[in-house]
């Protein structure tokens, strides 16, 4: 009998070819995230990607779904309790943003440190002015929130630069790349080092709101703030509070608690504070990466019934 794969996203033919190629015995049909076609997903064993309205159709009793490969690394809109109970697979797309998300989080820093956010400013008045105080990467510590793929591709890029590398994990176990690497538990111990502090982090129970007041106030003085993970990970209040007391000298800033951030919102006007709209992880190369990552576990999943890269552990929610 042949079984079905249901991709909501866009894929060239090459990817669609080599989709087909893991899957003997499977079809796969092209859907579309926006406007999902329901009885087509009714009849899917896999489903590349998800949807608004899909869940009760996908999560039915008698649904035929066993995996879903989400296109994003964060899973924390899925309805992951139902799918558990279910005894769905979900992989998510962790590994594809490495590349694109460490070269934001080095444009956000090589900006601060050689001012570049304000000669961006002066040129657009034609005002020819140097603020001073430029410094350099060299020398400097970088403390990384999670030490998955994007934080130690971060840690070895920073390596190059001769920087410090401090990794902040839920185990606190070594990992290549970083200098030391701290528990959770011990965040304030470990910003307190850090000339830049970078979220990577996804958002899970554990890790809403996590950076807030009190870890912004163990901050070194003057030091800049990076988030490229998710929003609701920061207290936006508090933040804005470390910015305007100079706590923190500035903050790179792709991710939001409300997104997209309202026209009205303070940070807009905060010249300290540059802002990217939640796109650090957007490449060109990103459908090729997903593709490499279905086919790989697609092997393992008609081997063993268990896909094997990027598996979420629902009692983590990542």
């Amino acid at each position: 009998m042949t079984k079905s794969i249901v991709c909501l996203q866009t894929l060239s033919s090459r990817q669609q070819e080599l989709i087909r190629a893991a899957a003997p015995g499977y079809t796969l049909a092209l859907g579309n995230a926006k406007d999902p076609d329901l009885a087509l997903l009714a009849e899917a064993e896999i489903v590349i990607g998800w949807g608004k309205g899909i869940s009760d159709t996908l999560l039915k009793p008698d649904s035929p779904l066993r995996w879903v490969q989400t296109w994003s690394a964060g899973v924390e809109k899925l309805p992951l309790e139902a799918m558990e109970n279910q005894g769905i697979h979900l992989t998510n797309a962790s590994g594809v943003h490495a590349e694109p998300i460490t070269a934001v989080i080095f444009g956000f820093m090589l900006l601060f440190t050689r001012n570049l956010h304000t000669a961006v400013r002066n040129q657009l008045n034609r005002r020819w002015h140097s603020e001073g105080g430029e410094s350099e990467l060299t020398g400097k510590t970088a403390v990384i929130a999670g030490t998955g793929s994007i934080g130690s591709e971060t840690a070895r890029i920073a390596k190059a630069f001769r920087m410090a590398t401090v990794g902040v994990s839920r185990s606190g176990k070594p990992v290549d790349g970083f200098d030391q690497v701290y528990t959770t538990g011990q965040l304030k111990d470990a910003v307190s080092q850090g000339d830049f502090v970078i979220n990577t982090l996804p958002l899970t129970d554990e890790t809403q709101h996590i950076f807030g007041a009190e870890i912004f106030s163990a901050c070194k003085q003057g030091a800049y703030y990076i988030n490229i993970g998710r929003g609701a990970t920061t207290d936006t209040e508090a933040l804005m509070d470390a910015l305007d007391s100079g706590r923190l000298a500035g903050a790179g800033l792709d991710v939001f608690e409300a997104e997209p951030l309202p026209q009205e919102h303070p940070l807009w006007g905060m010249e300290q504070v540059v802002i990217t709209p939640h796109c650090a992880g957007v490449t060109d190369r990103y459908a090729d990466r997903l593709v490499d990552i279905f086919t790989e576990n697609m092997k393992s999943y008609l081997k063993t019934g268990t896909p094997s890269r990027n598996l979420v552990d629902y009692s983590r929610q990542y």
